[in-house]
């Protein structure tokens, strides 16, 4: 059975996917699976086993150059190649009108989709065939997307086994192993002190003082932040300066590079962000806190894992700007945050 998952953006939401991989994988008749991603994220996919061929998208690129002959070249050729592999189903995870226009350009004969009560971008149900509906009990992103193979193919995923997991080439693991070996050996805890949105941040105050007691209390460890623009860049020198040499500022990490870094630390500690999830894909244990988006939705599984829900009101509102922004990251407490990671290094 030839299958293909379309799941392009972004990089939370595919690690949040790969679950469906190992479900598709284990009850599909014979199944040969590909899947379609934007460029950037491909590093995600590309070594990973179970894929017979990971497909690349440029949308930003060909939004950028419409009438280029190079955009209409490549577009002619996407469509030439994903119909040569004749699918026999295309699973839609993503749900806008970029991914309804690939899973028609495919000429599958079942393209399954979500319910156009449940799109953000409804248009997307023009394009596909069989429309599935989340049910009471698909409370995580990831069991939203199980939902969908798990309706097609009439099977619970509950109990399964789907890790859901990333892998690296060999040289990305050799080139982390010699990265990591010039620092002193103890534990690794990595400071994801960046993210997307202004309301998924946390303050200063609190990097600097959660970072301070980690040292106190394991002052043989390393604690390496990662940072993704001058901004996160500029908060990590700051949290160094107050802390000490305890702290290394990464380098400018690729998605690539920064998967084997991560799945050499003892513990992630970040907010609703793609490196958090990375992180539980490779294995590492998470810390993570979450304001404008809910935890028990996004927050990882499993006894590795602990996540802390802003105690606000109106917390997981969604908001990308809020006037209680100073709050809301204050209700993000540096005690639940400690006591959430000396419980699991402690493990």
């Amino acid at each position: 059975m030839r299958i293909l998952i379309i799941k392009t953006s972004s990089l939370g939401d595919i690690i949040h996917a790969l679950p469906v991989l190992d479900f598709v994988r284990q009850v599909a008749p014979d199944p040969v699976i590909d899947w379609i991603a934007e460029e950037q994220f491909l590093p995600l996919l590309e070594h990973n086993p179970y894929l017979n061929r990971v497909f690349c998208i440029r949308t930003k690129k060909w939004r950028k150059n419409r009438l280029s002959s190079a955009t209409f070249n490549e577009i002619s050729l996407l469509k030439r190649e994903l119909q040569q592999q004749h699918y026999d189903v295309v699973f839609d995870l993503q749900g806008n009108l970029k991914s309804g226009i690939i899973t028609w350009l495919t000429g599958a004969p079942l393209r399954v989709g979500f319910a156009a009560e449940i799109l953000q971008e409804k248009i997307n149900a023009l394009f596909t065939n069989r429309k599935i509906s989340f049910l009471q009990e698909d409370t995580t992103v990831a069991a939203r997307y199980l939902r969908m193979p798990g309706s097609f193919f009439k099977l619970d995923y509950h109990g399964m086994e789907l890790p859901g997991r990333i892998f690296s080439s060999a040289d990305d693991e050799k080139n982390a192993e010699q990265y990591l070996a010039q620092f002193r050996p103890g534990l690794r805890i990595m400071l994801q002190v960046g993210t997307t949105w202004k309301t998924k941040l946390w303050h200063r105050e609190g990097w600097i003082e959660l970072a301070q007691r980690l040292h106190d209390t394991w002052p043989d460890a390393t604690m390496l932040i990662n940072w993704g623009s001058q901004e996160e860049k500029e908060l990590g020198e700051v949290i160094k300066a107050a802390v000490g040499d305890s702290i290394v500022l990464l380098p400018w990490f690729s998605i690539r590079e920064l998967i084997p870094v991560i799945a050499r630390c003892n513990l992630v500690i970040g907010g609703d962000t793609g490196p958090v999830y990375l992180a539980a894909a490779v294995g590492t244990p998470t810390v993570s806190y979450y304001r404008a988006t809910n935890a028990a939705m996004y927050g990882p599984r499993g006894d590795k894992h602990r996540s802390l829900q802003a105690d606000m009101p109106c917390a997981a509102c969604l908001k990308t700007e809020c006037q209680k922004d100073g709050e809301c990251r204050r209700a993000i407490s540096v005690d639940g945050l400690f006591a959430a990671a000396q419980t699991l290094l402690e493990k």
